[in-house]
């Protein structure tokens, strides 16, 4: 039985291997497998609020009603899936992207796949403008901005800042190869850290020295 007391504000991005909270996701999933309702539910807190961002992003305001149809989709067919936690995690997010997919109709010839395998394209970090500004933003205002970027852009970096999956997993969501989503990436993140608003609010950051966490804080 899957205990109680669920994550509810962890999020997507919360890190399974913390502590206990991988096994218990993986209690959940073995619990969602079998018809539990309580494991499906600790599943769906886990994971519901970053399917959210990373679908208004894709689909806009039908983003709550795309992913009740990939909870639908899960539940009809979860008993079948083998994986741990994280490849469920990545299961759900291509469920998902193909359910934004038939939304949007987005049934069109696809750019060839850029066949640029680079080792000097570096699997984490941000550019520092980026990194900053985001420490301060409401995640509204961030996901709008994100959705700026091309498309191929805007779903890497969704998938690997905001959600916080691995070049891997992003790739495996995506359909693409890990060198195409890590150039993607830096390509998004240095357009995002060129983006006039970003830079604005990092000079405003510079110049008081507040962040909104720093301005919450009590003294």
């Amino acid at each position: 039985m899957v205990p109680g007391n669920p994550a509810e504000s962890m999020g997507f991005a919360m890190r399974d291997r913390v502590g206990g909270r991988e096994r218990v996701l993986g209690d959940a999933l073995d619990a969602a497998r079998v018809g539990n309702a309580d494991g499906f539910a600790w599943l769906w807190r886990a994971y519901q609020p970053g399917l959210l961002r990373y679908l208004r992003v894709l689909v806009g305001p039908a983003a709550e009603d795309v992913a009740s149809e990939t909870w639908l989709r899960v539940a009809r067919d979860v008993s079948a899936y083998r994986g741990n936690a994280d490849g469920f995690r990545v299961w759900l997010l291509r469920v998902a992207r193909n359910r934004a997919i038939d939304d949007r109709r987005w049934v069109r010839r696809r750019p060839p796949e850029e066949l640029v395998e680079p080792g000097w394209v570096p699997d984490t970090g941000t550019p520092d403008a980026w990194a900053g500004a985001v420490e301060q933003l409401d995640t509204e205002w961030a996901l709008a901005v994100i959705g700026t970027l091309p498309r191929d852009q805007a779903e890497a970096v969704l998938l690997r800042v905001v959600v916080g999956l691995d070049v891997t997993g992003t790739a495996k969501v995506l359909g693409k190869r890990p060198g195409a989503v890590r150039v993607a990436t830096l390509r998004g993140l240095r357009r995002l850290a060129e983006h006039s608003e970003i830079r604005q609010r990092g000079a405003a950051v510079g110049a008081t020295g507040v962040t909104r966490r720093s301005a919450a804080t009590p003294g």
